[in-house]
């Protein structure tokens, strides 16, 4: 029997997605997050193909696959199933997030919601990541479901009759976004007495839009010359620091930890010589420019 809930017309109107008729590539795991983009996008009238990536890590994973190609083809989509195993152990959810970026083509759309957004938020608050981690995920071209709750995308796949995958990880609570999403959160809702996931989504529109100002203002500050950046107002110089440490391929796929920002900005101002970042990352400056070194294998 099918419960009654939102239909995807109730919700296309807070989504984000392009012009119908557009190619798209849905990255769909199963969960109804991204069975909901699934939806979502077929009925925005784009051409749609859903990918799904197997990991790998659980028995079994490979045939959550299958249920993805029916909804696929249920709604007129096409399919397509990729490996991207990760094996076990640290960093998991980054090495995971690292492995299907790599095999999912560029400009893949993503079920991101806005309780992702509040968690990521919160994740980038702990982190010390500064203005860009506190914009959480950025709206943009990839991110069509941002404006949507999560209850909303499961009440969609519920009232549509889908089966949703439920991943075991998403209970485990050694993964500190889960603690967030299943401790912090809650508490937080209870001790503000409202939703705080609204409140962190309106400021993380906020900041991004003060984010953005920023980046325009410095949008000229050479992030390798030194001397620019140590003679440059402190905003500015980290802000660049951050948009080349990410373009670069630094340590991070996240906003550079403020602690980083600092030890490379102190390089820049010849305060030291070198910069130790995570993941074995080194900045160091020679000659007036700064150089950014992978860690050494």
């Amino acid at each position: 029997m099918v419960a009654a809930g939102p239909t995807p017309a109730d919700l296309l109107t807070r989504c984000a997605f392009p012009p119908p008729g557009t190619a798209v590539t849905c990255a769909v795991s199963g969960g109804a997050d991204s069975l909901a983009l699934l939806v979502l996008a077929v009925e925005a009238g784009l051409a749609v193909t859903a990918v799904h990536v197997d990991h790998g890590l659980r028995p079994g994973s490979a045939s959550e696959a299958g249920a993805v190609a029916a909804t696929a083809d249920r709604f007129g989509a096409a399919f397509e199933a990729r490996q991207a195993e990760v094996a076990p152990g640290p960093n998991l959810e980054a090495r995971a997030r690292a492995a299907r970026r790599a095999v999912l083509p560029a400009g893949a759309l993503t079920g991101h919601t806005a309780d992702d957004r509040a968690e990521t938020v919160l994740l980038n608050l702990l982190r010390g990541a500064g203005l860009d981690g506190l914009v959480g995920i950025a709206p943009g071209p990839t991110k069509p479901l941002l404006a949507l709750r999560r209850r909303e995308t499961r009440a969609l796949c519920d009232a549509l009759g889908l089966a949703v995958v439920e991943d075991p990880s998403n209970a485990d609570p050694t993964i500190r976004r889960n603690r967030v999403r299943h401790e912090v959160l809650p508490l937080l809702d209870d001790v503000a007495g409202r939703d705080v996931t609204a409140v962190l989504a309106r400021q993380a529109d906020l900041l991004g839009a003060d984010a953005a100002l920023l980046d325009a203002l410095g949008a000229d500050l050479e992030p390798t010359d030194a001397r620019a950046l140590a003679a440059a107002p402190p905003p500015l110089a980290r802000r660049a620091l951050r948009r080349w440490l990410r373009a670069a391929g630094g340590p991070e796929a996240h906003p550079p930890p403020a602690g980083s920002v600092e030890r490379v900005l102190a390089v820049a101002r010849g305060e030291r010589r070198a910069a130790e970042l995570p993941c074995g990352w080194r900045v160091r400056r020679s000659r007036g420019r700064l150089h950014l070194e992978p860690p050494t294998r």
